[in-house]
């Protein structure tokens, strides 16, 4: 075989590797394209039982309810199309609160609610931590002073 040919049969093997590699990426990826599921994406196409999933929304006002163990904690997730009611038990995020973003990892229930085994809270593009906050406004006041 010429060095020619050797050389083309080698490119070709590259190039089939590369398509079947990427081929493999997908399918692996096929079930897992959505980063999470909304309440009425739950609702138009029905509950996926027994896998992990994340379901993301706004906790709706008014519905957060602490157990008695201190550690429980029962609430909404909303889209503003749908609702589902979402259990947890452990220590909730610093960011968890009414109105906000609430990503929640676990799984469905056969009664359409959502017991949560993660809870990863959203916040929006100005959120600031309150350390950040204080150095954040004496940076200001040294500013102004200053200036004058």
């Amino acid at each position: 075989m010429k060095a020619k040919h050797q050389r083309l049969t080698l490119a070709l093997l590259a190039v089939g590797a590369v398509i079947a590699a990427g081929l493999l990426a997908l399918s692996a990826l096929q079930d897992k394209a959505a980063f999470f599921y909304a309440p009425a994406d739950v609702e138009r196409d029905g509950l996926p039982l027994g896998k992990a999933v994340r379901l993301g929304g706004m906790v709706e006002a008014g519905s957060v309810r602490r157990a008695a163990d201190g550690v429980t904690v029962a609430f909404t997730v909303t889209d503003g199309r749908a609702t589902t009611p979402v259990r947890f038990a452990g220590i909730v995020p610093d960011l968890f609160r009414e109105r906000s973003g609430v990503v929640a990892e676990g799984q469905f229930n056969a009664d359409g609610s959502f017991t949560a085994t993660n809870l990863l809270a959203k916040h929006d593009e100005k959120y600031m931590p309150p350390p950040m906050v204080k150095t954040a406004a004496g940076e200001m006041h040294q500013i102004k002073s200053l200036a004058q």
